[in-house]
């Protein structure tokens, strides 16, 4: 019982800091998006700045899976958390008076900072879970579905607060008021966070990062298109063209604007957060062997791949901006967060089941290494897609990732030696 409640005690402290965290990335992700944008950058510049923000999450994730066996879960919880303090004050050291590629280079730099900073935090919070999860029954599923479900619900806040901010104080204001604001909050997690988490085992060898186990693999290149399908059309090509079509070019109209777009992501994040922690209970994961998980894997993300299509197909028909195509696409898009939920708590579900006790780190931060190559192919698609061939092309590259994502799933085995690890 003693264990059980210090466990607990560990998890909640962990979930917390990740919420922390999460709040101030999502609200970064809007800031930065939507103020470079009112500066002239194009889509393609706009990819750029978020860029490298994914490509040090793809070298993190493969790093600090290492880092974690080696020195520790806490240790790198907690770098995460200053990491991205740092990125903020150093946003906010950002000169107007600088000419446009000196910007964009320098933004770039900052994201990369704040991207190795997410994937820090991200990495330790889930394998933590892991490590923390009570064994009999879903818990597994349960405590990952709730933490994952709960930081999405969170983000999604992030992103509306990061909107109220840029129309209310301004870019530099808002980030440093987010960084004095995450100080504290890592302050106290640093003075009360519970023992419960491993401190590491020396010796640990950087090679041992890269699995060996098919289905920690097959499922990895899943993700890495899962992922992609999503931000593909998520991280510059609807929030531009709901700008386009929202904004009459006016400072209230473009305020109006920001609040308008802030709404529907935030609204898309927490509702995607909310289908993810209930994935167990929908799901009757109770009731069900982690074979029977693999092959709902397969089933959700060839239900995903119809959704882009379909709005693509929509969206080519229209031609020009129209009512029903924004109705259409609001309404569109709001399944296809359902759906995607289910497929994304299903693989973190699936990445902890194949992963061993002994391997979790490394297995779980080599997984978001692929998440974070999902993310960077669909922001260099995202921004591309929309310029060459606007919305029709941003949706239908969506609904190819998401069909490569399902062949990926396909070859997943039925039964991993792994899942019977103690």
């Amino acid at each position: 019982m003693q264990n059980h409640k210090q466990g607990l005690s560990a998890y909640i402290a962990v979930t917390a800091a990740y919420w922390a965290f999460m709040l101030t990335d999502g609200a970064l992700r809007m800031l930065v998006l939507l103020h470079f944008h009112t500066l002239g950058f194009s889509p393609i510049q706009l990819a750029y700045l978020f860029l490298l923000y994914e490509f040090m999450g793809m070298v993190t994730n493969l790093s600090a899976g290492w880092i974690a066996a080696r020195f520790g879960l806490t240790s790198t919880l907690y770098a995460g958390l200053g990491i991205q303090i740092l990125a903020l004050l150093a946003l906010a050291g950002l000169d107007p008076e600088w000419a446009l590629v000196s910007s964009v280079i320098y933004v770039m730099i900052v994201q990369g900072l704040s991207g190795v900073a997410k994937d820090l935090a991200k990495m330790s919070s889930k394998s933590a879970v892991k490590l923390l999860a009570p064994s009999e029954g879903d818990g597994l599923f349960r405590w990952v579905a709730y933490l994952t479900g709960s930081k999405n619900a969170v983000k999604g806040f992030g992103f509306l607060l990061g909107t109220i901010l840029l129309g209310t104080v301004g870019f530099t204001g808002s980030v440093l008021a987010m960084a004095a604001v995450l100080a504290a909050i890592l302050a106290a997690i640093v003075a009360f966070m519970p023992a419960g988490l491993p401190r590491g085992k020396k010796g640990t060898k950087f090679t041992e990062v890269f699995s060996k186990d098919r289905n920690v693999n097959l499922l990895s290149l899943a993700r890495v298109f899962l992922f992609g399908a999503r931000d593909v059309w998520f991280v510059v090509g609807i929030p531009i063209y709901f700008y386009a079509v929202l904004s009459d070019g006016s400072e209230a109209g473009n305020r109006m604007a920001f609040f308008q777009i802030g709404t529907f992501m935030a609204l898309w994040i927490i509702a995607y957060g909310a289908v993810q922690a209930w994935a167990p209970g929908l799901l009757k994961a109770k009731e069900k062997t982690t074979d029977q998980i693999v092959a709902l894997a397969v089933q959700w993300v060839g239900v995903l791949a119809l959704i882009p299509a379909a709005l693509a197909l929509c969206a080519l028909v229209a031609g020009n901006p129209a009512p029903w195509l924004t109705i259409t696409l609001v309404a569109g898009l709001m399944v296809f967060g359902f759906v995607f939920a289910i497929n994304s708590s299903v693989h973190s579900y699936l990445i902890l089941a194949f992963t061993r006790h002994d391997r979790v780190t490394m297995d779980v931060g080599f997984y978001y290494m692929s998440n974070a190559a999902g993310r960077l192919i669909g922001t260099l698609l995202s921004g591309l897609s929309y310029q060459i061939g606007g919305l029709p092309l941003t949706l239908g590259t969506a609904a190819l990732m998401a069909g490569l994502s399902w062949l990926a799933a396909r070859r997943l085995q039925t039964t991993s030696p792994a899942e019977v690890a103690p």
